[in-house]
């Protein structure tokens, strides 16, 4: 009898190759072969279990990062939950190119706002996942890069993360 989570895994499976209008035997079709529809179809009611490395295969089949094959509450993402405040006179002030597009993407939306303050900006927790697509990293590491260079506007960074 399939575990809870191997039930899970099996709907994200298939929710994911729906998404892109593909039948088991489509996959296969697909793949060229790679992927028998017998046994996706395994996969996707939890009635066998999928390796680390093959789960990573599917996901590169199906061009979606790994982490979308895996069910909610899995405990895998610790994303930000609110928005982040950002010290733009630091931020404007870094020598560090490493910045260049949260500087950019700030002025951005300061304009876009008509917020010239100049002092700080809030970004919502939407758009610093925006961001983190331009750096290749996720929200969180994003978060860490702008904590080591000083322009986030926290004392404790985990308080954006939910528990």
């Amino acid at each position: 009898m399939p575990s809870e989570y191997a039930k899970s895994l099996g709907a994200r499976l298939r929710s994911i190759r729906q998404q892109q209008g593909l039948s088991l035997q489509g996959v296969e079709e697909k793949s060229n072969g790679r992927w028998k529809a017998v046994v996706v179809g395994s996969y996707e009611r939890g009635d066998r279990a999928v390796t680390v490395s093959r789960l990573a295969e599917l996901a590169d089949f199906y061009r979606v990062p790994v982490a979308e094959l895996l069910p909610d509450g899995s405990g895998v993402r610790h994303e930000p939950t609110s928005k982040i405040v950002l010290d733009l006179e630091k931020l404007y002030d870094q020598a560090a190119e490493d910045l260049a597009y949260v500087a950019r993407y700030a002025r951005a939306i300061q304009q876009q706002r008509g917020d010239y303050n100049g002092r700080v900006l809030s970004i919502r927790a939407q758009d610093l996942q925006a961001l983190a697509i331009v750096y290749d990293s996720s929200p969180s590491g994003l978060i860490e890069r702008l904590n080591e260079h000083g322009v986030l506007l926290t004392s404790d960074p985990r308080a954006l993360f939910a528990s």
